[in-house]
């Protein structure tokens, strides 16, 4: 055999490198996002038990929580425990805290007395804002409660809020608000919340202009989350923007709550 042929049988049998391919390099991020009306830890028996709410929360494995109805020093119903704070630590979880009712406290040198929503998240917070939401018929002050997320290199805005539930036109006036913060977010967005509204009124059909519906696509069966004891509509929502698409959803069986929590799992752009 020739030098030449015995090179070209060499070259033959050394084996090319393969190039990763563009699915593999441009692997999408996951997220794992939940909603939860805690009721300021009071369970479906009415039992004051935070601890309930903590198990529910770590055993769901989510990665970012909206919470509502959150106390924060505020009465003997929750002890005057920063609700939001204590669940934060007891998890490992970033906190950022919305006080939609703030009063005065019970005696001087006490913190004062909130009530709103919060958010936790396992991935850091860069910066966080609560803005109040309109209440034209002079409802209970309701806010939207947003927090930009750093998900490992991946910017994305979270935001959760709980709507009046007593009227309508507050409700729609407060979607409209809502719209107007989602309208001016340059990033992947995800709103969660208990919007007191079930699928077909009129303000979840304002919220879903922007923001996608994440059970119409990945959730099964009714998607009912009040009452926990027994569930018979579907108020508590996770929405996504554009680019956000969701993996799957499954209402949580709990009694820690009166509500039942809502858990997504979706993939960022």
């Amino acid at each position: 055999m020739c030098a030449r042929s015995a090179l070209a049988l060499v070259l033959m049998l050394i084996p090319l490198a393969v190039a990763p391919t563009s699915s593999a390099a441009a692997a999408p991020q996951t997220l794992t996002v939940l909603t939860y009306n805690i009721h300021h830890g009071a369970g479906a028996d009415d039992a004051l038990a935070l601890e309930r709410v903590a198990r529910v929360l770590r055993d769901s494995g989510a990665d970012v929580v909206g919470l509502q109805e959150v106390d924060r020093h505020y009465d003997t119903r929750s002890d005057f425990l920063d609700q939001a704070g204590w669940l934060g630590r007891r998890l490992g979880m970033h906190v950022v805290y919305g006080a939609n009712l703030s009063l005065d406290p019970p005696r001087s040198g006490a913190p004062r007395r909130q009530y709103g929503t919060a958010i936790l998240s396992r991935f850091p917070v860069s910066e966080s804002r609560n803005t109040r939401l309109p209440r034209p018929r002079q409802g209970e002050q309701r806010g939207l409660l947003e927090a930009d997320i750093n998900v490992d290199g991946t910017a994305v805005r979270v935001l959760t809020t709980h709507l009046e539930h007593t009227s309508q036109s507050e409700r729609l006036a407060q979607a409209e608000a809502i719209n107007s913060v989602i309208e001016d977010s340059g990033r992947p967005t995800v709103l969660v919340g208990d919007l007191n509204a079930t699928p077909g009124a009129r303000e979840v059909g304002v919220l879903t202009r922007h923001l996608a519906d994440v059970w119409r696509t990945a959730g099964e069966g009714s998607g009912y989350t009040f009452d926990a004891r027994s569930p018979h509509k579907r108020i508590d929502y996770v929405l996504g923007s554009s680019g956000i698409a969701a993996r799957q959803a499954e209402v949580i069986d709990s009694d820690a709550s009166d509500h039942l929590p809502v858990s997504a799992e979706v993939t960022l752009p």
